[in-house]
């Protein structure tokens, strides 16, 4: 196949996976009748309402994210003496994809920007939080929440700067209660990772190299 076919296939296989597993989701959920109103909300209105506005937190969230997981990194780099090595993750597996193509870079953006963050942010903070909260503080709910998602993505080597990320998610829900804020976080965190290394890619650099630098 060509590297087109194969990222085509790569989305319809998200694609897929999403549509079943937000289904079991909400057909779970929905045995549990009535619902809280805030239970998979996802609100496109006042987005700059400085209480609960989604994308001023998600501003502020992904900001945040930003300025935690680089101190973490330099954190960890002081402790460790030497920058944490990347495993062969999900992200090293699509390098062939990137930069190769408008069709392939159109489909790495599809899963990582749209379906991966809609898909993570309705199990891990829609449910996953959102339920336990109903017997921890919000807090302790987040971190949970976070420590999973971190694990969910078997790269232990990355554990921390997801569990970073994943609690930045997870504060910014938990302020505006509209799953449009974390999944604005996710995907603009995604999304903005494939663009830049299809950016430097286009440009001359080894990718490949570089990242496992970063």
């Amino acid at each position: 196949m060509s590297l087109d076919e194969k990222a085509e296939i790569l989305f319809g296989g998200q694609f897929t996976v999403t549509a079943i597993v937000l289904g079991v989701v909400y057909g779970i959920t929905n045995t549990f009748q009535p619902l809280p109103d805030d239970l998979f909300r996802y609100e496109w209105k006042e987005p700059f309402n400085l209480q609960n506005g989604w994308l001023l937190w998600a501003g502020i969230g992904l900001g945040g994210a930003i300025i935690t997981i680089a101190l973490a990194g330099t954190a960890l780099t002081f402790f460790n003496g030497e920058p944490p090595q990347r495993e062969t993750d999900a992200l090293v597996r699509l390098l062939p994809l990137i930069g190769s193509s408008g069709i392939s870079t159109a489909c790495l953006v599809g899963v990582t920007g749209v379906l991966a963050p809609v898909l993570e942010e309705t199990v891990f903070r829609g449910f996953l939080m959102t339920s336990l909260t109903k017997w921890l503080p919000t807090p302790v709910s987040v971190l949970i929440s976070a420590a999973v998602f971190a694990l969910a993505h078997l790269t232990p080597g990355q554990f921390p700067q997801l569990f970073v990320l994943g609690t930045a998610l997870g504060f910014s829900y938990a302020q505006t209660r509209n799953l449009m804020t974390p999944i604005t976080i996710h995907a603009i965190w995604n999304s903005g990772v494939i663009l830049l290394l299809t950016f430097l890619q286009l440009q001359g650099y080894d990718i490949r190299e570089l990242l496992q630098a970063s």
